[in-house]
């Protein structure tokens, strides 16, 4: 199955920006993006509309991780699912040029989070990102696939159109 995940290049800026802010405790930032989904001949088609910033009390001082988010964030990201019929993708930055991945606790906990996101829209997939200066990676959970789908193909469209992941 093909997934091919878009966004406006200045809703791209706008979360890089954001990530890029530094906390007073946590390594890393995160957030979360409201999508919309339609079928394609390809597969499924993830239009990005929305980004959800953490404020900086919804981080947890957890020095084993770089970047822990509380309920306050899975609560806000959970209600605009529901009040916007929106799948959620949780997005983070590793700073850095060239295909990021995930960290093997990236792999872990989204494995235990994102499933969360079914109990607001059970019907829809949710995932992940995971964004470098200048390309991005991300995972798909499905309802009735257990395991993530790695995303195919990521872009950016505007000025300059730019091409992250996957086909490029």
């Amino acid at each position: 199955m093909n997934v091919h995940f878009k966004l406006t290049v200045a809703l791209l800026d706008g979360i890089v920006a954001d990530l890029r802010r530094p906390h007073p405790f946590a390594a890393e930032r995160a957030g979360f993006i409201g999508c919309k989904l339609t079928k394609c001949s390809t597969g499924t088609l993830v239009l990005a509309h929305t980004y959800i910033s953490l404020p900086d009390d919804w981080y947890v001082d957890d020095e084993r991780f770089g970047c822990v988010f509380n309920s306050q964030a899975m609560r806000a990201a959970m209600q605009f699912a529901l009040t916007n019929d929106a799948s959620i993708f949780h997005v983070h930055l590793h700073d850095h040029s060239g295909l990021p991945w995930f960290s093997r606790p990236d792999i872990r906990e989204s494995a235990q989070y994102i499933p969360d996101f079914w109990n607001v829209k059970p019907m829809l997939p949710h995932g992940t990102l995971v964004l470098s200066a200048d390309a991005a990676a991300g995972l798909c959970w499905y309802p009735e696939i257990k395991k993530p789908i790695r995303i195919s193909r990521i872009t950016a469209v505007g000025f300059p159109m730019r091409f992250l992941g996957g086909n490029r």
